[in-house]
């Protein structure tokens, strides 16, 4: 468990912290410093602007063909050396170690199926009035790319964003997390060993105001990538605006569930629980408010306690726990504090709510039950491993309930009915919507919210709508 310390990735070279600013990498277990990582400086950006827009000139033009391969050999990279770069994952992050490890495997599809796309980005012919005249529609590269990754899932949410720019032909500028590196700088390696043209992946690190301030106005970037928290995401999407560059924004969520007194109540329990604990509930599209109806309230709220209970928290790289710690030690107090403002508004507290220890950032698998409206749980995601029940009397109510808050990412139902199925899949304000199961974010599918949630989705064709521009050429012969 040799933990790297952490450079900068530009013009194909890895650039190390001397000369440099550094940031300490923490470990949420015991917050111990396990790494160094180097923050750019304002020469560094420039050097990954330049580099960026030197190889956009030859790599717009190579052949799809090359790309795949690139892709591929990425992907087969990723697999063979999935244990080692999720291990880290798991030092830096907190998930349990068969997560991170997963994480990095799934993302080799990802590549994968980017790399098979690429080769079907078609343009067509439009028949002419005159015939004469030849016109034709053509998908182009936009250009050199800037993203900006999370923490949360450091390898998942890069690799999307860095497969569909290469894919398209564009060059990209990532910044990734400081809090969670490790998983970048593998994607770097990787790409470099797949025999990435220099300067066709840039992966920096450092102040987020400073980097983005100064290189979302630059000339150069032509199209913005961003996930992260609403807040950021909307100051982010101002800047682009002032210079008129489009962005994929994939922001925060607060994911209803919908529970119907006719669903499989044992199927839909193991379903959510596992999917909610997952990441220690750091994750956009988990789900939170957990609508179920009146009439299976109590035997489902039950069997979500019993199932719960079963959740082993530890360190990621003990085999045994199921979640880890959350990642920051401010989303502990984070927890506590949603915890406490629910209950003292009414709410039950069924399970949990506390901090495990004072020696890193452990928080137990919490069940809350008759939520209402005004408290800060039901309006603000919250992020972490809580739950939130409330019982519902009709779809009607239950949907205009789901659809009060702002965000519109993803959204979940159990239901037998086809009936309730069509009237949900419909009526829910969401990017998403999963009836029956977690089908969400696999690398065909497209992944994007509305509202509040963002705009743009990665994934699915649909990822490649970003990276391209459409232009009309129009001949007289």
């Amino acid at each position: 468990m040799n933990y790297p310390n952490i450079p900068l990735y530009i013009n194909g070279e890895f650039l190390d912290h001397t000369n440099r600013d550094v940031k300490e990498v923490f470990n949420p277990v015991n917050h111990e410093c396990i790494g160094l990582m180097a923050c750019a400086s304002q020469a560094d950006l420039d050097y990954a602007l330049e580099s960026s827009q030197q190889a956009f000139q030859s790599w717009k033009k190579t052949s799809p063909l090359t790309r795949s391969e690139i892709l591929r050999t990425f992907a087969k990279l990723a697999r063979k050396k999935a244990a080692e770069i999720g291990c880290n994952i798991t030092l830096d992050q907190g998930k349990p170690l068969k997560e991170a490890i997963a994480e990095v495997t799934v993302c080799a599809e990802h590549a994968e199926w980017h790399a098979e796309e690429c080769r079907r980005i078609y343009g067509r012919v439009i028949p002419p009035r005159n015939p004469n005249i030849q016109q034709l529609v053509v998908r182009e590269p936009v250009g050199v790319c800037l993203a900006f990754s999370p923490w949360n899932f450091p390898f998942n949410q890069a690799i999307r964003k860095i497969s569909a720019a290469i894919a398209a032909g564009c060059t990209i500028i990532l910044k990734g997390s400081g809090d969670t590196p490790s998983a970048v700088y593998a994607i770097a390696q990787l790409f470099h060993e797949a025999g990435l043209p220099n300067g066709v992946l840039n992966v920096i690190w450092g102040d987020s105001n400073f980097i983005s301030d100064y290189i979302i106005k630059s000339p150069i970037i032509q199209k913005i990538s961003f996930t992260g928290s609403t807040p950021v995401g909307k100051k982010i999407a101002s800047q682009a605006s002032l210079y008129m560059k489009p962005c994929t924004m994939e922001l925060g969520g607060h994911a209803p569930v919908i529970v119907c007194d006719d669903a499989d109540i044992d199927a839909a329990v193991e379903h959510l629980i596992g999917y909610k604990f997952r990441n220690a509930g750091q994750v956009c599209v988990s789900p939170t408010r957990f609508y179920v109806q009146e009439g299976i309230y109590k035997e489902f709220s039950e069997k979500v306690v019993l199932r719960t209970k079963q959740i082993k928290v530890g360190c990621g790289l003990d085999a045994s726990s199921d979640m880890g710690p959350l990642a920051q030690a401010r989303r502990v107090h984070a927890m506590q504090q949603i915890v406490e403002d629910a209950v003292h508004k009414g709410s039950k507290l069924l399970l949990g709510g506390n901090r495990i220890s004072d020696k890193g950032n452990f928080f137990e698998p919490t069940v809350l039950g008759n939520m209402c409206n005004d408290t800060q749980f039901m309006n603000d995601e919250p992020f972490g491993p809580i739950i939130g029940l409330i019982p519902f009397d009709t779809i009607d109510h239950v949907l205009q309930e789901a659809n009060r808050l702002p965000f519109g990412l993803a959204s979940y139902a159990f239901t037998t009915s086809s009936k309730n199925a069509h009237q949900i899949s419909y009526g829910l304000e969401a990017g998403m919507v999963s009836i029956n199961h977690m089908g969400l974010a696999l690398a065909e599918t497209p992944f994007g919210g509305i509202k509040d949630s963002g705009f743009g989705s990665e994934g699915g064709v649909e990822t490649f709508d970003g990276y391209l521009r459409t232009k009309f050429i129009t001949q007289l012969n």
